[in-house]
This record gives structure tokens, C-alpha cells and sequence, in this order.
């Protein structure tokens, strides 16, 4: 299941145990919620997905979140045309992009690009049962 929210946790929240969402697991897609949003989605299995917002000058929060996320439930992506990282800031989004936001959210995990792509391709095969 894929899931995009913006400023609706607490519904959001509500329907995925209303519906048993942990049964099949998922993704919030373009992640841009709080560290109490991001865990209760990790307590009922999702994958955290970051886009080009965590590289935002006021998205420190976010931040917050990425560091907190453990990199076997991390997915990287772009939300492309929209929301370019920096230093693309202001340009339309291209997929080719989401080296910049891999390589910024190695830097705040304290891990190499290698290993951020390695755990993040690992995630997206296991959520979306697909052998790469």
C-alpha cells in the first residue's frame, strides 16, 4: 500500500488501524509528517519514504525524522516534476535527482552512499516483492 498525507496524521492514522494496514504493510510516500507520526507508522510496519523536502533549509523536523528512521525501513525517491532537492531548489523535478537526496540523507545517517542504496533497494524489493 502506498500512502500520501499531508497535515491528516491523526485520520490517516486512525483508517491504517482501522483497516488493519500492518497486515499488508506499505509506505508513506513523500514522508513530510512528525517523529510521533513516523513511529507509530514504523510500529505498524510501513517503510518511510524521504523526497527532496528533507534537504529544505526548514526541515529540520524532517531531519529529525530521517535520523531516527532505521535504514532497513528508509526509501529514497524524488516526487518528480515537483519538490527538487537542493541544489536543484526552484528547478523541475527529474528522477536523476534522487542521488542528491540519497547522498544527503547518507550524510545525516552517518553512512556511506553504498550502503544507503544497498538498504534502500533491499526495502523497496521487500516491500514491493520484487527480486532485483
Amino acid at each position: 500500500m502506498i500512502v500520501h498525507t499531508r497535515d491528516a496524521r491523526d485520520d490517516t492514522l486512525a483508517i491504517l488501524r482501522e483497516e488493519n494496514a500492518q497486515d499488508c504493510g506499505g509506505v508513506l510516500h513523500c514522508f513530510t509528517e512528525d517523529l510521533p507520526t513516523a513511529k507509530a507508522l514504523l510500529d505498524l510496519g510501513f517503510y518511510i519514504s524521504f523526497s527532496g523536502i528533507v534537504t529544505f533549509r526548514n526541515a529540520e523536523p524532517l531531519r529529525e525524522v530521517a535520523r531516527y528512521v532505521p535504514l532497513d525501513r528508509m526509501l529514497v525517491e524524488t516526487d518528480s516534476p515537483y519538490l527538487a532537492p537542493v541544489p536543484h531548489r526552484g528547478k523541475e523535478n527529474q528522477p536523476a535527482y534522487v542521488r542528491d537526496v540519497a547522498e544527503y540523507l547518507a550524510v545525516l545517517k552517518g553512512v556511506s552512499l553504498e550502503n544507503l542504496a544497498q538498504a534502500t533497494t533491499a526495502n523497496f524489493s521487500r516491500l514491493f516483492h520484487i527480486e532485483l
